[in-house]
């Protein structure tokens, strides 16, 4: 009993066209081979390292972190020098309110004459010496 040509499209998966050693062509059930190794195209068959897929993952981050802070930086650079201005005019306002307090503590002293008198006794070599300060 002879059975009619299957088309290709309905061939049953695991099943091939086979040549027999006698010439005839048949179809038969056959084992799947397994598909060659695929070797990577620079030849070298060892796998990349995980430092180095974290590294290459990392650096267009820091990369676009660093341009990032650059911009930020050159936007606040205005109000950064504004503030160190600022900074300086009250160092400066500081220093000037130092100068006029010890020039007015200065002009005060003159004026004040300052007499303070001291009275110390001590009792032999090595007494206890005791004294008094009379600030009129």
């Amino acid at each position: 009993m002879a059975y009619p040509p299957l088309p290709v499209s309905e061939i049953p998966p695991g099943v091939e066209v086979v040549t027999l050693p006698g010439g005839a062509r048949t179809l038969a059930y056959t084992q799947p081979t397994a598909p060659p190794p695929v070797v990577p195209v620079g030849g070298g068959g060892q796998p990349i390292p995980v430092w180095a897929k974290t590294v290459a993952l990392l650096a267009p981050t820091i990369g676009f972190g660093v341009a990032a802070a650059g911009v930020g930086i050159s936007y606040a650079a205005p109000g950064v020098i504004a503030v160190s201005h600022a900074l300086w005019a009250a160092v400066a306002f500081i220093a000037a309110g130092g100068i006029a307090a010890c020039s007015v503590v200065r002009a005060l002293r003159r004026r004040v004459p300052a007499h303070i008198t001291q009275n110390i006794t001590a009792n032999g070599l090595f007494g206890r010496a005791n004294g008094t300060i009379n600030n009129p």
